[in-house]
């Protein structure tokens, strides 16, 4: 009974477990040490339109891209004879049969004796993301090619290449409105059969012309799901219909002053409404396309008014005045002349400012550092240039721009003027940020997937910790982590978050020792503008930024008094103010915090609040230093060098076994640190296989320390001469030379003859 009980247990422990998988919002599966496929979780099996015995063993892979297949199967295979973790990116076909791009990662699970005996992995949807990164792409191609006067036409031909790729049911196409404002004309749309661009050339703008047609006519996107029944295409149905095409959206080319400068659509072959990520995409290509018909024309028009200014300087001022582009006028030394009534409409200055040189002042001070050379060195070329900084508008904010310059010489080829053209590209920019943004707590995910990859060891001391962070992650705790400096404190704290529910969300470390006394609130929870000088705008503090996420603060017992009460204030009832503000601010995080200081003996002095201390000591962790931890020496050994090498390029298979005992008998006072700066340092000096750290380096570390005595001094020396005496008696007796024994231990021919008088050692006895 005993035993049917405790199978009917176990039974139902795995029913849970497999209720959790099928469960959690991922497409997460399971293959044997071979590869062959597993398990699949619910929501990959319904997210692919595959049963479980349609996908187990290599059947999954039918739900590949054809073009994606076979480059990911071989990468699987690669990590499958590696045995090493692995990622890639590839589109999976969700059971409709649309295609998304997706992030595969895979991770092998080892027995105690280091073979794999299950790989397990997970699927991320990233086709938002690599929509976002493509139409930065396009509007960044977009911006060049009007830098350097590309055709509208290739411009234009450009961006519906990028649409198109995005999907291969997509063809999109761009038509311009013409100059009397009542017919659209095909401009751009590579995949358009060419019957269909001769029956739509021209299309009437009306209140039931297509899909096209209407969205100029209304000024307003234009949705059709099915053209076999949509009233709105009862002109073109048959045409329509005849090519293929069963579903057409339109986005209207809505120009800064309200004008129709044409439309984006995109058609389908099948009957298709559009998801929220479709319309994104379609309002994302419409606003580039914008933005190339715009610059197009304001080229256009400055290249017209530079051809005109050898006959009116007047002329040429009132066909600037009239572009809607920022454009002002320097001299041939660089100084501002004048400026358009656009840019004054923007800045809010008068003329007389411009003259007067206030013009300068519209610039941000951090630009205006950062470019100076730059800006002076392109001038002194005589040729064009261009670079992006920030401009304050009448309201005081600041906006990015992409500054172009053009020369306007004279028949000996001097620069009698400069032209510069200032584009609004601030959406572009902070649409850029957030992607940055988004990559990197993305790869920050996935390089933390599994808690303690960075954590190496097996010692009891070094159990002992990983289990207290197996315990304290999954809550909500406070933990302060104590040890020395250099044993990995941060390592700890990273591992918390890795293994707690906010794994996904911001971890902001912050150093209190490194930010100024003066500066450390400002830093910690942000300041409004003007709340000091320099606080040009308002900031946010770390506090902000580790919104839903954790915050690690480190050496926290450096914070002076006046920040300790507010860092009470924010663990005690979640609230903050930034410096300078009167505003509460709210914030949900964890608080991880560290210190190599005695905290008691700071209470003590007065230096460190008690009630602080209580509050951030909920639940402690005390690292231990690496001389209490000296089996897991040769691990990271090991580790240390197996990274350098591969970092330097240099083949080391071996590691010397009176290196290894040296480093077990030296006390690391540095502790990991420190054993991590002097194994990259020798590497870099390996010139063979064999890794070896040169003896003197350890005996002659930080004179500041206590010295060793009694048998540590023996026993180091005795090492060492060990170690010198095998080098000599593998070189027969040599110390110089390429086979000598100085360059077996890596160390100068001086250094070694030193130590062999030191050690007493008989050169010809050695052999």
């Amino acid at each position: 009974m005993t035993s049917a009980g405790n199978g009917t247990r176990q039974t139902r422990q795995a029913e849970d477990v497999r209720l959790v998988v099928d469960t959690i919002p991922a497409l997460a599966w399971s293959a044997g040490p071979d590869g062959s496929a597993k398990f699949f979780n619910r929501r990959w099996l319904d997210y692919a339109g595959l049963s479980a015995e349609e996908a187990s063993d290599c059947g999954w892979t039918v739900a590949l891209h054809p073009e994606d297949r076979g480059r990911l199967t071989d990468y699987w295979r690669q990590i499958l004879a590696s045995g090493t973790p692995g990622e890639i990116e590839a589109r999976l076909r969700r059971y409709d049969g649309e295609y998304h791009w997706f992030l595969f990662r895979a991770e092998p699970l080892r027995d105690d004796s280091g073979e794999i005996i299950q790989w397990y992995g997970a699927n991320t949807d990233i086709e938002e993301r690599k929509r976002v990164e493509s139409l930065l792409a396009a509007e960044k191609r977009t911006l060049e090619m009007l830098a350097v006067g590309a055709p509208l036409a290739d411009i234009l031909e450009n961006l519906c290449n990028t649409v198109d790729a995005q999907a291969g049911n997509i063809i999109s196409a761009v038509m311009l409105m013409d100059a009397d404002g009542e017919r659209l004309w095909p401009a751009a749309g590579p995949r358009l059969p060419k019957g269909w661009i001769e029956t739509i050339s021209p299309l009437a703008i009306g209140p039931c012309m297509g899909s096209c047609g209407t969205a100029a006519y209304l000024k307003q996107r234009v949705i059709v799901s099915d053209i076999a029944t949509d009233p709105l295409w009862v002109n073109y149905r048959d045409a329509a219909l005849g090519y293929g095409f069963r579903a057409a959206w339109s986005q209207p080319l809505i120009s800064k002053n309200q004008q129709v400068l044409g439309t984006f659509g995109m058609y389908y072959a099948e009957p298709r409404s559009p998801s929220e990520t479709d319309l994104r995409l379609i309002e994302g290509a419409a606003n580039i396309a914008v933005i190339a018909i715009e610059g197009e024309r304001s080229q256009a028009a400055l290249t017209k008014a530079f051809e005109k200014i050898a006959k009116s300087e007047a002329e040429l001022r009132t066909i600037i005045d009239a572009i809607p582009q920022l454009i002002t006028a320097i001299g041939a030394d660089g100084i501002f002349q004048y400026a358009n009534q656009a840019v004054l409409q923007y800045t809010g200055l008068t003329e007389e400012e411009v003259r007067a040189g206030k013009f300068q002042g519209v610039f941000h001070p951090g630009d205006t550092e950062r470019l100076r050379e730059q800006r002076e060195a392109a001038i002194s070329r005589k040729v064009p240039f261009k670079y992006e900084r920030r401009v304050r508008g009448g309201d005081g904010h600041y906006r990015w721009h992409l500054v172009q310059y053009n020369p306007l010489l004279d028949e000996r080829g001097e620069v009698i003027r400069w032209y510069a053209t200032a584009t609004d590209i601030d959406d572009r920019k902070q649409a850029e940020e957030r992607t940055q943004q988004e990559n990197v707590a993305l790869r920050e995910q996935i390089d933390q997937v599994f808690m303690f990859e960075e954590i190496v060891g097996s010692s009891p001391a070094l159990k002992t910790v990983l289990s207290s962070i197996v315990k304290v992650a999954p809550t909500n705790s406070t933990v302060l982590i104590t040890g020395e400096t250099g044993t990995g404190k941060e390592l700890i704290a990273r591992a918390i978050h890795r293994g707690s529910r906010r794994a996904g969300q911001p971890f902001i470390s912050v150093n209190c020792a490194a930010i100024p006394s003066s500066l450390i609130a400002s830093e910690l929870f942000g300041h409004e503008k003007g709340a000091f000088t320099g606080a040009l705008q308002r900031r946010q503090g770390r506090f902000e930024l580790a919104h839903s996420g954790t915050i690690f603060l480190d050496e926290i017992g450096e914070l002076p008094a006046e920040t300790q009460i507010a860092l009470l204030r924010v663990l005690q009832e979640r609230q903050f103010e930034r410096v300078g503000g009167n505003r509460v601010l709210s914030t949900d995080l964890r608080v991880i915090a560290a210190t190599n200081r005695d905290l008691t003996a700071a209470i003590a002095s007065g230096s460190f609040r008690t009630d602080l201390f209580y509050r951030l000591n909920v639940f402690p962790i005390q690292v231990p230093p690496l001389r209490n931890r000296e089996e897991d020496i040769p691990m990271l050994v090991e580790y240390f060098v197996k990274r350098y090498a591969d970092k330097a390029r240099k083949q080391i298979s071996k590691i010397d076994k009176s290196t290894l005992k040296l480093c077990q008998a030296y006390p690391w006072p540095g502790n990991i640190r420190e054993l991590q700066n002097i194994v990259e340092r020798s590497v870099i000096l390996c010139t063979g296989d064999t890794f070896r750290i040169d003896p003197a380096w350890l005996s002659s570390q930080n004179g500041s320390r206590p010295k060793p005595s009694g048998p540590l001094t023996k026993t180091m020396r005795s090492y060492e001469k060990e170690l010198i005496e095998a080098a000599l008696a593998e070189s027969g007796g040599k110390v110089a030379g390429p086979e000598g024994a100085a360059a077996k231990l890596g160390i100068p021919r001086s250094t070694l003859d030193l130590k062999i008088k030191q050690l007493n050692i008989k050169k010809n006895t050695v052999r």
